[in-house]
């Protein structure tokens, strides 16, 4: 896109600079203040956790136990540790985490130095190695396709990863809202993302403004049926037991945040194919109106709506299936599993998510067709992210989609949209 084409939207510029500024003064404003919180023993029992390798496993009777109970004793060295070089024998009941275990397979280990006779607890397999090759897979496919695009992606996910973990919990932890924490922590999200992903331009800023705006209208909807609804995130095992240990949390706001964060990966896929769209359409016919290309954007959006609205039902189902399957087996009415908090509480999550990414995709495609409607008669030219810039010269610049100029036609057409009729 040519740098005249960033001069004919300042209204845009405008709005995205101020959306970037409040989202630096939210980060300053909530950031962590770094103090120590409190230990909580629940969670830390272990003075480290070691990786040992499996040197022989025994099956038998277990020791002080009922006699028809089986168990494996296996025999482990230890990799890491303070004894590390050593081994240790750990007692596990035959069971299906057991059946994986072979020997010269690694281990992880707690050490409880303090509980004589147990000093080394079994706690799952060493599963690093697959993640991390599972990671390399994806990080090779996102790049064979994307090329230097997909770097710049991986990028943008690595930076995604640091906010979540440096700043939204961090803060969360801290006491601040969760609501405006993650709001904040989600428009830093997408200003990354977005620009790392696809290129600071204007398609961007369309796509990064319809984002916000659908994200922004979940916000408003989430806290007012999570009030109607009489939602307290206090019932689910996670919220208790944050409860007993005494972080000073405010649940409902926790649960109004991680529909902020879930519902946004789903509304920025749905902007930038909106604003793609399109600016594709304005190549394909210069001379499309913008009320053409609004008409067209929106049959587009229709289709992408009705796919991914499916797929966030999806998604919030599969990940509540074991507590949907015990409330079918506890044979209650529909209505009265409907009316439980937790399983209300994912439905107010999907339907929220949803909302707003049906209200980005209006947004989105009257921005993007008021904005490229000005661009009859130009190049229009494949920006790059700022990651692709320093390999321009060296394997030469992105391609460039030429429109052809038919002002003579822009202009009779503007004529004619413009003349009288007769009534």
């Amino acid at each position: 896109m040519p740098a005249s084409s960033g001069a004919r939207a300042p209204i845009l510029q405008v709005l995205a600079g101020g959306l970037a500024l409040l989202a630096i003064v939210g980060l300053i404003a909530l950031r962590p203040t770094g103090k120590r919180r409190p230990d909580v023993p629940a969670l830390s029992s272990f003075e480290g956790v070691y990786p040992a390798s499996v040197e022989r496993l025994t099956e038998g009777t277990c020791r002080g136990g009922d006699p028809s109970t089986r168990c494996v004793t296996a025999r482990l060295r230890l990799a890491e540790g303070p004894d590390a070089g050593s081994s240790t024998v750990v007692e596990l009941p035959v069971s299906g985490r057991t059946a994986s275990l072979g020997v010269g397979a690694t281990v992880l280990l707690g050490h409880q130095p303090d509980v004589p006779g147990f000093e080394y607890v079994f706690l799952d397999p060493d599963r690093r190695s697959p993640l991390l090759l599972l990671t390399a897979v994806f990080a090779a496919a996102v790049i064979l396709l994307g090329r230097w695009r997909g770097l710049s992606a991986l990028v943008g996910l690595v930076a995604t990863l640091i906010v979540l973990f440096l700043f939204v919990v961090p803060a969360i932890l801290d006491g601040r809202d969760p609501l405006a924490v993650s709001l904040v922590g989600s428009v830093v999200i997408a200003f990354v993302a977005l620009y790392l992903s696809h290129g600071i331009d204007v398609q961007t800023t369309v796509a990064l403004l319809g984002t916000i705006g659908g994200l922004f209208c979940a916000a408003v909807l989430a806290v007012l049926f999570m009030r109607l609804a009489h939602i307290t995130g206090s019932v689910s095992e996670e919220a208790l037991f944050l409860t007993a240990l005494g972080p000073n949390i405010d649940l409902r706001g926790l649960i109004l945040g991680g529909m902020m964060i879930g519902s946004l990966g789903a509304i920025d896929d749905m902007t930038v194919t909106q604003a793609a769209a399109v600016w594709e359409l304005r190549a394909a016919d210069p001379s499309m109106s913008a009320r053409r290309l609004r008409s067209a954007g929106m049959r587009i959006g229709r289709d992408h709506v009705a796919s991914t609205v499916n797929t966030l039902v999806l998604a919030y189902a599969g990940a509540s299936m074991p507590v949907l399957i015990l409330f079918v087996l506890s044979g209650q009415p529909a209505w009265t599993v409907a009316s439980g908090e937790i399983v209300a509480t994912e439905i107010v999550r999907t339907l929220v998510g949803s909302i707003g990414l049906v209200a980005s995709v209006p947004i989105t495609t009257w921005l993007a067709a008021r904005t490229v409607a000005v661009q009859a008669g130009r190049h229009v030219r494949v920006t790059t992210s700022p990651i692709e810039a320093p390999f321009e010269t060296a394997f030469g610049a992105p391609e460039e989609h030429p429109i052809p100029d038919r002002r003579r036609d822009v202009w009779v057409r503007w004529l004619q949209e413009r003349r009288p009729t007769s009534m």
